[in-house]
């Protein structure tokens, strides 16, 4: 069966009414999949940040990712904690380490509590590339600028929302 197939025959629940919906939701109908599928054209499409950052700093969006929250972490990360935050294995965090300690923007060390683990901290390049890929991927959309203060005010809230309930640990 093909992954365009499965997708057709997969179904979830709708979190908050409880209805039945296929994995493609019907933007015609469906509110949710609406004001996303608006959302997606009107900021990932137009203004791709992640290309933006990516050629800015000459390497993958997941290597920035890396090193963004590398740079952001109060303190040393040990590789297991920013595989885990990647949402990938610690082989490839490994992988992703080696690349940006060879890039000078990140530094391995032995963890103290465990010597058996490393600990990666960003070196003073390493913060600095962080916060211009931050300073790419914060910068809105012109098209978000034209909207009356209000409307902005009313995507501001329901954006934290959003991400209040991304960040919300399961």
């Amino acid at each position: 069966m093909t992954e365009h197939a499965m997708t057709e025959h997969r179904t979830t629940e709708h979190p908050t009414a409880g209805a039945r919906r296929t994995a493609t939701p019907d933007t015609a109908s469906d509110p949710a999949a609406r004001a996303w599928r608006n959302l997606r054209l009107a900021v990932l499409e137009p203004g791709d940040r992640r290309r933006e950052a990516t050629e800015a700093l000459g390497m993958s969006f997941f290597r920035v990712k890396a090193l963004c929250r590398i740079a952001a972490a109060p303190d040393p990360m040990t590789l297991r904690d920013l595989a885990h935050d990647l949402v990938t294995d610690r082989p490839y965090a490994t992988l992703v380490v080696d690349d940006l300690v060879g890039r000078g923007l990140a530094e391995r060390t032995v963890n103290p509590a465990d010597r058996r683990s490393k600990l990666v901290t960003a070196t003073a390049a390493g913060r600095a590339a962080a916060a211009e890929a931050e300073r790419i991927l914060d910068t809105p959309p012109p098209a978000l600028y034209g909207l009356p203060a209000e409307d902005v005010a009313a995507l501001d809230r329901i954006a934290a929302r959003l991400a209040a309930e991304v960040r919300r640990p399961a």
